[in-house]
C-alpha cells in the first residue's frame, strides 16, 4: 500500500501569524494533536503540536537540576495563559518532515516511529497535499490482514 491509498486530503492548516488561542481551540474541539503550518503560497513551512505547547510549561533545565529547589508543577500550569497569547510563529516546529504520496506507508511509518511521530505530512514538494497518521496505517493494515478473518462484534 502507498501512503496516497490511506492519507487524509482534507487537512486543517494554519498560518504562522495565527493566534495560538485559536490553534489550541481547535486542536480541542477537533481531536486533533497538531497541525501544518502554510505561508502565504500554501507552502508547508512548519507544524505546530500540542507538544509545542505544553513544552512551554515545563521546567527549564536549570529549575530541574536545581536540588535545592522545590518545582511547583501545578502553579506551573498557570502559565498557559502566557503561552495561548502567543502566534504559531512563536511556537512552530521548521525544517518539517514530510513523505511523498507514492512512499510505502511501512516506510512512511519507520519515519514516523523514528521521530516520534503520531502524524505526518504528505507533500508533494514545498505544497502539502495531505497528513497520514499511526492511525491511519493501523487501520489499513488491519482490514488487509485481519478484518476478513475477524468475528464482527
Amino acid at each position: 500500500m502507498l501512503v496516497k491509498d490511506i492519507m487524509s486530503r482534507h487537512v486543517r492548516s494554519v498560518k504562522s501569524d495565527t493566534p495560538m488561542r485559536e490553534v489550541v481551540s481547535a486542536m480541542t474541539l477537533y481531536r486533533v494533536s497538531g497541525l501544518p503550518v502554510l505561508d502565504e503560497e500554501d507552502k508547508l513551512v512548519g507544524f505546530i503540536a500540542e507538544k509545542d505547547v505544553l513544552h512551554h510549561l515545563f521546567p527549564s533545565l536549570e529549575e530541574t537540576m536545581n536540588l535545592g529547589r522545590t518545582i511547583d508543577f501545578e502553579e506551573m500550569e498557570t502559565g498557559y495563559s502566557a503561552v495561548v497569547n502567543l502566534l504559531v510563529s512563536d511556537l512552530m516546529t521548521t525544517g518539517v518532515i514530510g513523505v511523498t504520496e507514492d512512499m510505502p506507508i511501512l516506510k512512511a511509518t519507520s519515519l514516523m516511529v523514528r521521530h516520534r511521530f503520531r502524524r505526518i505530512p504528505v507533500v508533494d514538494g514545498d505544497f502539502l497535499v495531505g497528513m497520514m497518521s499511526l492511525g491511519d496505517v493501523h487501520k489499513a493494515i488491519f482490514k488487509e490482514v485481519i478484518a476478513d478473518v475477524c468475528v464482527k462484534i
